[in-house]
């Protein structure tokens, strides 16, 4: 059985994050893998270990930078690690389609006609939130898609999952081939042994390029930090602060 596993790298959210000409100043975070990858993978590499022949292979679409990301990838029990850039000339993905869409031209080019069985994705990313790559990539791929699911049991040609929705659990039935993401739940994921890191550090981090020529639906103009400021007014008595609340004035 052929296992695909879609992780991404983030900031730690250790980091101090500065900004600089409206971008995040990557020189002072620390890059780490998004923690539902960490889910969807070891969901990955359990899965491997119960079901004779398998192989799990990481896709990340990410600069050289996360090479660290795609090792520890290794070190968990990953038997490859690809790591997806664009043709030259070309940026970055910069929307969730565009990531899916290359996600899926690079899955489709190594696996060729026979796609593989099962693909796992964190169910967002820590970044940006945007939990959408998983069900693009499904529908791209032409699979059927559980979003978020906190259980996997295999029965036979099929899976078991389960998902928390508002009020209960949903149970669905999937049949392979599919995309799953996972949610935080789903399982503990393991701690790399010194053993385990220095063979992943043996091992090769492949490289593949994937053409990108279609146009963003989404366009990341500029980052900003926050501003936390509390404005704060003081009134007279309670009639003036009736006043105030009644008709919606602005307090400066």
């Amino acid at each position: 059985m052929n296992i695909a596993v879609c992780v991404c790298s983030v900031p730690d959210t250790a980091s101090v994050v500065g900004y600089l000409d409206g971008a995040i100043d990557s020189s002072r975070v620390n890059v780490v893998m998004n923690p539902y990858d960490e889910y969807a993978l070891e969901e990955a590499v359990r899965f491997k270990e119960r079901v004779e022949g398998s192989n799990v292979t990481v896709f990340s679409f990410a600069p050289d930078s996360a090479k660290e990301v795609l090792r520890k990838a290794l070190a968990m029990g990953a038997d490859r690690a690809v790591r997806v850039r664009c043709s030259e000339g070309e940026l970055h993905p910069s929307d969730p389609f565009l990531t899916a869409l290359g996600l899926s031209r690079t899955i489709s080019g190594f696996y060729g006609a026979l796609l593989p069985d099962l693909v796992f994705c964190g169910k967002q990313s820590t970044d940006f939130q945007s939990a959408q790559v998983p069900s693009m990539l499904a529908e791209l791929l032409g699979m059927a898609s559980v979003c978020g699911i906190t259980s996997l049991h295999a029965s036979g040609d099929f899976l078991r999952v389960e998902r928390e929705i508002e009020g209960g659990i949903e149970a669905v039935d999937v049949t392979f081939p599919a995309v799953l993401s996972a949610e935080k739940g789903l399982n503990e994921p393991r701690n790399t042994s010194i053993r385990a890191v220095m063979d992943a550090r043996k091992k090769t981090v492949e490289l593949l390029e994937v053409s990108l020529h279609e146009e963003p639906f989404v366009v990341l103009s500029g980052i900003e930090p926050l501003e936390r400021k509390k404005i704060c007014c003081f009134v007279p008595d309670e009639h003036e602060l009736l006043r105030i609340l009644s008709h919606g004035c602005n307090l400066l």
